[in-house]
This record gives structure tokens, C-alpha cells and sequence, in this order.
């Protein structure tokens, strides 16, 4: 989900890769598609689903392009035309992700705890075909709707599920994932249980020896409610401070994962704003340095955080257990106006 992300137009700046623009992915080419691709891109379209009030707004400068809102909250762009085209920042930074965890065009095992619209896996579909993939949406309904409206190419080895994120994670064999997306938000808030040490182990269960773990993670200033681990003695209750959510996750990542890179908004890291930031863990390696330069040159360019720099960042910050987590913090008031 998009916490205040901001989305670029234009074909060029809407890719993670503008090396993958060209592979001729395409949307449904049946008439009937094409039709109802047309006509919804006069108007939005919105449905009743779990979460609240979902709607799809189109892009007034592509046919087939649409945003993804739930109760008002940014969660997805997508291009049915061009599924490699990524529209928010945090899902550019995800695609790049995808496209270093191997050799370009290699096919992946990738697991996305949370759906939406489905972007990423339309993504690792397009640029590495024959790619399996299982997606775990707890919103049914959503993914339902989605789907309908907005549907997957045929042929593409995408499989949804319903239900919780941990839950499913639990019931998938050890070492099936080349790769982990986390991208799930309830309320535009991850929930807890989401969060914590047991369940990053469950995630490195699940993953191949040198698999990588990416994550979105949502904080921004202080002062909100939520994130991190429950307040101690020294902290009363309510009282946050900037980026103790996002500390905290890096110092739970750390507690299961060997090698750690953070990509996110310089502002955001700051202290100054309300923003997604994507954590990426592994027991391998992992090309810090090459994910970086293709941050810099995206539309709103990261920072990428690895090493000490990384461990410095977390200030001493404490692992979350099931114990003691908590939802991440709730967006400011207007992040999204």
C-alpha cells in the first residue's frame, strides 16, 4: 500500500527497469476486454469488499491504466498493457528488488503476503515468465473484484489465495520461495502479528538458502499511534518517536537475517515524512550498491542503507517478539489528500 507514495506518469518514469519496457507483455487481447477496458476508462469504478470501499480510478493519460484505492488509501497501480510499467515509488523500489535477486529473465518462486491489485506478481510475470507465484490476500473479496475487472494474462502462473498472510505462510513447505514480498496493510495499518521475530523466522522457513525478504514498511514522524514495540517504563503509553516503527523492524530483521538494505524517501529517513520504505533481508548477499544506483536514477530517488550505516540508523532500537507488537503507526490525518 501506498502510504503517501506519489505516482509518476509517463510510460518511462513509470518503470522499475526501462530495460524491461519492451517485453511485450500485454493485457487480455479478447474484444471483450478491450471493450470493457475502454468504457472503464471514462469512469471509476468502486465496490463494497472486507477492507471498506475499493475503487479503481483511471489514468487519464493511458487507456487501460488504473489506481487502486481502499477507503481513500492508495494500495496499487496498475497498466494492463504494459505490466512492468511500477506507478508508485515503493513498488519501483520492489521492482528492482525482483530484478536483482537473479539473473535477468530467470524464472523465480515468489510468494506476496498481501495482494491488492496484484501488481508485483503482474510484474515478476511479465519480466521473468514462467515464474510460479502464490499470493495471500485475506480481502477475498478484493481479490475477487480485481480480478474480474482488472484480470491476469492467460497463461501466467500466478495462484491467489485467501485468508491470513502468517496463517498461509504456515501451511507453505520449508525452502519453496526464491523470493518473499510483505506488502500487507488492513485499515492502511500492517498488523502485528505481521511484525515480530516468530514471524520473520516463518519467513526464513519458507525461503531457499540465499532467498531474499522484502518488505514495505510505513512510518514517518512521531507523535502518531502505534508501531514499534509496546512502550516501557521510560515511555509512556501513546508517546512515539520519528521512525520507531521502522527501527524496530530493522532490528527484528536483524534477529533472522544476515545481510540488511533499506530504501527509502531521504525525507522519510529524516524524520519529515509519512512514507513507505522497503526493507530487503537475506542470509545471502545482495547488490547494495547496484540497487542503489538504480534508486538514484528513479523519478524520486532513495537512499539505500546497508552495513553500519544501517546498524547505526536502528539507535539501539529492540526486536519486536509476539509479545509485544504492535500495528504499524496510523497514517497522519490528509496523508493521502
Amino acid at each position: 500500500m501506498a502510504k503517501g507514495g506519489r505516482r509518476r506518469g509517463g510510460a518511462k518514469d513509470g518503470r522499475a527497469n526501462d530495460g524491461h519496457g519492451g517485453s511485450g507483455s500485454r493485457g487480455p487481447e479478447d474484444g471483450a476486454s478491450r471493450g470493457r477496458g475502454r468504457r472503464a476508462a471514462r469512469e471509476a469504478l468502486s465496490a463494497r469488499v472486507e477492507g471498506g470501499t475499493a475503487e479503481l480510478v483511471p489514468d487519464p493519460d493511458r487507456l487501460r491504466a488504473w489506481s487502486l484505492l481502499v477507503e481513500g488509501a492508495p494500495q496499487s497501480y496498475v497498466d494492463l498493457d504494459d505490466p512492468s510499467r511500477l506507478g508508485f515509488e515503493y513498488q519501483r523500489r520492489l521492482g528492482h528488488v525482483v530484478d536483482l535477486v537473479a539473473p535477468a529473465g530467470r524464472p523465480l518462486q515468489v510468494l506476496h503476503l498481501g495482494g491488492g491489485a496484484l501488481t508485483l506478481a503482474r510484474y515478476v510475470a511479465a519480466i521473468r515468465p514462467r515464474s510460479v507465484q502464490q499470493v495471500f490476500e485475506k480481502d477475498t473479496a478484493l481479490s475477487q473484484w480485481v480480478r474480474g475487472e482488472l484480470p491476469l494474462e492467460r497463461g501466467w502462473r500466478v495462484r491467489v489465495r485467501g485468508g491470513d498472510a502468517r496463517e498461509g505462510l504456515g501451511r507453505l513447505p520449508s525452502r519453496w520461495a526464491d523470493l518473499v514480498i510483505g506488502d500487507v496493510f488492513t485499515g492502511a495499518r500492517t498488523p502485528a502479528h505481521l511484525t515480530s521475530v516468530e514471524f520473520l523466522h516463518e519467513v526464513r522457513r519458507v525461503l531457499r538458502p540465499g532467498g531474499t525478504y522484502a518488505a514495505n514498511i510505513a512510518d514517518g514522524p512521531g507523535g502518531g499511534e502505534g508501531g514499534g514495540a509496546r512502550p516501557g517504563p521510560h515511555r509512556p503509553a501513546g508517546a512515539r518517536r520519528p521512525l520507531d516503527h521502522l527501527r524496530s523492524q530493522v532490528a527484528t530483521a536483524a534477529e533472522a537475517f544476515g545481510t540488511l538494505v533499506l530504501v527509502a524517501d531521504p525525507a522519510m529517513l529524516r524524520g519529515r515524512r509519512f512514507s513507505n520504505a522497503v526493507l530487503v533481508a537475506t542470509d545471502g548477499d545482495f547488490p547494495a550498491a547496484e540497487l542503489s544506483a538504480r534508486c538514484a536514477g528513479d523519478p524520486y530517488p532513495a537512499r539505500v542503507e546497508s552495513g553500519k550505516a544501517l546498524a547505526a540508523f536502528t539507535g539501539g532500537a529492540r526486536p519486536v517478539t509476539d509479545a509485544t507488537a504492535r500495528p504499524s503507526p496510523k497514517p497522519p490525518d490528509g496523508v493521502f489528500r
